[in-house]
Parts: structure tokens; C-alpha cells; sequence
């Protein structure tokens, strides 16, 4: 395999100082002890590519930008070494400090992104997390602006997020789900306390760390409460991840309580305790209507091991009424005191069942509470329709979706208990009288083709 000039990709390493000259050339001192082969010279770069990432130099993610023709790897002080994921508006890329060598997360602004009202968002959440400090949130350590590029710096949490942790995983077991949302419940408070509503509570922005450790990040849709909420840009909209709304932030977005951060919490719990969000499938609008008007299933019919206590904490957080559910986070942390004395470690045993384990996909209808046909108001005073902003999660629905019915798909509730109490048994009287029905109509029509036949 010889060399006739430097590739692109070697020019890209060298310029970007991931690799030095040394570290390609024993890469290169590789690659010709193998098979030599007719290759082009994009199948060489890639080659050489993987045996830098063979060797320790490079990891997947640095090799594939090198391969695109990136250069640059800094921002700020700061030194680009992985990528971590996507935020509600940004991109999040793990990095080190160049000088004090401390592992950091950052989070950036896309270019495609970075309108001014883009811009002023993603500074007013840069604001918003520097007021906040407290062992259950991510810290902000740092912010800044790199050319056209402003960023933001937090401490990194080497852990996952509750979603991906529970559809890699399972549920989690009551006690360790009850040790996680005890955690997120006392960032919330600090939150409240500092003047400032989540808006996005769900599983994506919980990170958990092995030792049971969580932390609440994503700030992005936080917004003030009390007088200083008409100040808010998105005062009036309805924002955030639909399968978490309260149906108080739906019917009044204009009126912004520590009460939605509240609910949108107690429908995490159901998530992490049953794998499924208490309203799946349906369209937006079916979604915004169910929180308004429908009762989950009974988390008990898809967790056997919950116990009642444990589900009437849950069915408090997520009383449709705000003046019925839990009243502070704080509370919410003493109500599952019995459960979560401190951070549970996570392991095999804190799930429900394991990773290879899959159960049955079953349908479960929601039940309709015994109220009134929901009209949903004016999201502001002085709007006619209201104006839905919704997080990367969801696609883009047209607002005709959001008020259309949803189908009233099972009967009426008993009005017994906070969760749907199973699905009753039909009746026998139909299939009978169709069991019977059958035979009389072959009979009928066999008497009358032998009629005819006989004439």
C-alpha cells in the first residue's frame, strides 16, 4: 500500500490536532501489514480512519467529522470530544476544558437555528440555569460566544436518561422509581422557590446515574412565575412535551402554577413504573383532550407490584383539578418518603423485568371521568385560538388537531378510585342470539332452493 500523497483526511487530523504525525504514520505502519487490496482513496480514509479509532486516537464520533472535512474542534476554551445527543434547542456535545482539564457537557446553539428570537431563547435559559444551584440539577459552570456561536457550559453527568434507561430496560421497580422522582421533586422546589416553572418535566430530561443519582436538566421552556410571568415570551402558549401537559397548563397557558411541573412529574412516575405514558397513541389533539378529560389505566394493570398507598401518591399528583392534586414539590418528596428514604442504586434488580424480556403488546383504552364536554378557552385574554409550541419530541400538529374530539372509545367511568378499574366482560346475550340466527338462515335458505328446484 503505498503513498503517493497526503489524503484530505489527513489533512483535516493533522490541521484539527486530534492526531499528530506520529500517530498516522504508526497508523499507516498498520494498515500495510494487512492484505493489500485494490482500493480507492475514500475506502483508505475510511480505513485509516477506523485504525486511528482502532488504536485509541480518535473515537467514532471525532473519525466521522474528520471524514466530512471538519477542522475545528474548540469552542472557547473549551475542546470538543464526543457528541452526547439533542436538547429541546440545541445540540449537546461533550467537552473538556483545555487548561483546567475538567469534563464538561455543552450545549450550542445550531447555525441553521440561530435566528435572534432562537438567540434570545437559548440566552434566556442561560440566564435561567445560572440562578439556579442544587445537587439535583444541572449546574451551569459557563457560557459563551465562539464567532457566531453561542454556547453553553454544565457539568456532565455520566449516566442516562429516564427514557432511554426504561425502553432499553424495563420499568423500574416502586422503590427506585419513588428514590429518582423524590430527587427531580427537590429541583423542583429550589426551581419554584427561585421564581421559575420547568414547563417540561418528562423522562427525557431526567439524567440517572448508576449509583441512583438523578438530575434534572433542559431549562429551555422554563419561564417565570407570579407578575413577571407576562413577561415571558411564551406567556400564553401552551409549550412543552404532550404526553406530560396538565391539563390546567391546556386550559389556562396563561396562568402559569407550580402545579403543571407537578402533574407533568407524577406522569414521569407513571412512565418509569409502567414503561408507558399514561395516554398513548392518538393524534395531539386526542392527547390535549385525554389529560383534560380521560383516566389513565391503572398502573396496577401493567405493574402487578405497586401497592395502593404508592398509587394513591401517584393518582394525587395527577389530579385533573389543581386544587386536588399535590400542592408543592416539597410535599411530593415527603409523600414518597416511605419508598425513597435516599438514592436508590441502580441494577438487574431495580427493574421490572430485563432487557431480553418482552411482554405482549395489549391495547388499553382510557375511561372518560363523568364531567362535562370540554371547550378549551382562549390560551389569552385577547387570542382567539391558542398557540401550541411544542419540544423536539413531538412533530409539528396543525392546531384544528388539537381541539378535534377524542373518540369515546370505552363507557363511561365508574367514578370508583383516581385509575380506570379494568375493562368489563361483555354480555352473553349477543353471541347467542347470533349463534342461533345462523342455522335458521342456511336452513331457510336451503328449504327455498329446494323449492324451486322442485317445480
Amino acid at each position: 500500500m503505498s503513498r503517493a500523497r497526503q489524503t484530505g483526511f489527513e489533512h483535516c487530523a493533522l490541521v484539527s490536532g486530534l492526531v499528530t504525525q506520529e500517530q498516522l504514520d504508526e497508523a499507516w505502519r498498520v494498515l500495510r501489514t494487512k492484505p493489500s487490496q485494490q482500493l480507492d482513496e475514500a475506502p483508505i480514509e475510511e480505513r485509516l480512519a477506523q485504525q486511528l479509532v482502532d488504536l485509541g486516537y480518535l473515537n467514532p464520533w471525532q473519525a466521522k467529522q474528520l471524514l466530512e472535512g471538519r477542522t475545528k474542534f474548540t469552542l472557547g476554551p473549551y475542546k470538543i470530544v464526543d457528541s452526547i445527543g439533542r436538547g429541546g434547542m440545541g445540540q449537546v456535545f461533550k467537552g473538556e476544558h483545555t487548561i483546567l482539564g475538567r469534563v464538561v457537557a455543552v450545549k450550542v446553539l445550531p447555525r441553521h437555528k440561530s435566528s435572534p428570537e432562537a438567540v434570545e431563547n437559548f440566552l434566556r435559559e442561560i440566564r435561567a440555569q445560572a440562578r439556579l444551584d442544587h445537587p439535583n440539577l444541572v449546574r451551569a459552570y459557563d457560557a459563551g460566544l465562539d464567532g457566531n456561536v453561542v454556547y453553553l457550559v454544565t457539568e456532565y453527568v455520566p449516566g442516562a436518561d429516564l427514557r432511554k434507561l426504561i425502553r432499553q430496560r424495563g420499568p423500574i421497580r416502586m422503590h427506585a422509581a419513588a428514590a429518582i422522582i423524590s430527587q427531580v421533586a427537590s429541583a423542583l422546589q429550589h426551581a419554584h422557590e427561585q421564581g421559575l416553572i420547568h414547563r417540561d418535566v418528562k423522562p427525557g430530561n431526567i439524567l440517572v446515574t448508576n449509583d441512583g443519582h438523578a438530575k434534572l436538566l433542559d431549562l429551555g421552556l422554563a419561564g417565570p412565575l407570579g407578575r413577571e410571568a407576562v413577561n415571558d415570551p411564551r406567556y400564553g402558549r401552551i409549550v412543552g412535551t404532550v404526553d406530560y401537559l396538565s391539563p390546567d397548563h391546556i386550559r389556562e397557558p396563561h396562568r402559569p402554577t407550580p402545579a403543571w411541573d407537578i402533574y407533568s412529574l407524577g406522569c414521569t412516575l407513571y412512565y418509569a413504573v409502567t414503561g408507558k405514558v399514561p395516554f398513548p397513541g392518538g393524534t395531539t389533539g386526542d392527547k390535549l383532550r385525554a389529560h383534560c378529560e380521560l383516566r389513565p389505566l391503572d398502573p396496577r394493570r401493567l405493574n402487578p407490584e405497586l401497592d395502593a398507598a404508592f398509587v394513591d401518591v401517584m393518582a394525587d399528583m395527577m389530579a385533573k383539578d389543581p386544587r386536588e392534586r399535590i400542592g408543592s414539590a416539597a410535599e411530593v418528596v415527603k409523600r414518597l418518603r416511605p419508598w425513597a428514604p435516599g438514592p436508590y442504586p441502580l441494577d438487574e434488580t431495580s427493574f421490572v423485568r430485563s432487557h431480553s424480556y418482552r411482554t405482549r403488546r395489549k391495547l388499553y383504552v382510557a375511561r372518560p371521568l363523568p364531567v362535562e364536554s370540554l371547550a378549551l378557552p382562549e390560551t389569552k385574554p385577547n387570542f382567539s385560538q391558542p398557540l401550541i409550541e411544542w419540544s423536539t419530541e413531538n412533530d409539528a400538529t396543525s392546531l384544528s388537531q388539537a381541539s378535534r374530539r377524542t373518540e369515546e372509545l370505552s363507557a363511561p367511568a365508574s367514578g370508583i378510585g383516581p385509575y380506570d378499574q379494568g375493562i368489563h366482560g361483555q354480555t352473553l346475550l349477543g353471541p347467542l342470539v347470533l349463534f342461533l340466527l345462523i342455522p335458521a338462515v342456511l336452513v331457510s335458505l336451503v328449504f327455498l332452493i329446494w323449492s324451486i328446484l322442485g317445480r
